[in-house]
């Protein structure tokens, strides 16, 4: 579990998250959701350990990960895996060095314990046998998906994944979502998804948590989404007609 307890940033005279307290829990899809500007990108790395709060904690389980030495902080972040909105693979690198350079990074494992873990990885996202190939020849979806084997090749206790969406046609974005979220079941990780995609609320939101100008709004799940009374929750769900009508269905069950 993560912790995030009384979270206040600011920069300069500009506040820009203001009181925020939510549990994200382990073996769930935890969701920042809110329109641009509300705070979910600052939260976000704030909780990932990117970016200092102004003011406030944040806690991996029992640890105040604000208060660890650079050697502590070192060592928490073994247990954490990043996916980046639009994957962020090094061109130069192949699919294997991609996926391989947190092993590189921050372990001491042989050359063949690693290229084991690759392979783990890469087939777990379906992309056995892809080790030679470049970023530049693999599609969005299929870079996303290298991104991912990269995310979970530490076997990571977190995950924070920054719109990973971004740019995917619906089919694949559904494809991404649900691989997340087995990912996140089977290895009970806390996984935490900053995005704007609807359908990624209506399928994998497990724990939604809507900011609006920099404060928690609204708190539920995706079940709890069609039913809300929450006039800031409606106006940022509802916007579509398609979810508006599943909304309608809803009430009328």
């Amino acid at each position: 579990m993560i912790r995030a307890k009384n979270i206040y940033k600011s920069f300069g005279d500009t506040e820009v998250l203001k009181d925020i307290s939510i549990d994200f829990e382990a073996g769930k899809t935890n969701l920042i959701i809110g329109r641009s500007g509300a705070g979910k990108t600052v939260l976000l790395k704030i909780i990932a350990g990117l970016l200092d709060p102004t003011k406030g904690e944040v806690w991996y389980d029992n640890v105040n990960f604000l208060e660890l030495t650079k050697r502590q902080i070192r060592e928490v972040r073994m247990d954490v895996g990043m996916l980046f909105q639009g994957s962020a693979l090094f061109d130069f690198m192949t699919v294997e060095e991609n996926v391989r350079f947190p092993l590189d990074m921050f372990t001491n494992l042989t050359k063949k314990e690693k290229l084991n873990r690759v392979n783990n990885c890469l087939e777990r996202v379906n992309l056995a046998g892809n080790n030679e190939k470049y970023p530049s020849e693999l599609s969005g979806g299929m870079q996303k998906r290298v991104g991912i084997a990269r995310s979970i090749v530490l076997n990571p206790k977190y995950l924070f994944c920054d719109e990973p969406n971004s740019g995917l046609d619906p089919k694949t974005s559904i494809l991404i979502d649900n691989l997340i979220r087995s990912i996140t079941v089977e290895n009970n990780i806390t996984t935490v998804i900053n995005t704007h995609d609807m359908n990624s609320v209506m399928e994998v939101g497990d724990s939604i948590n809507l900011l609006f100008m920099g404060e928690l709004a609204w708190k539920g799940n995706k079940d709890e989404v069609l039913t809300s009374d929450n006039q800031i929750l409606q106006e940022f769900i509802f916007a579509s007609p398609f979810l508006q009508r599943l909304r309608d269905s809803a009430l009328q069950a």
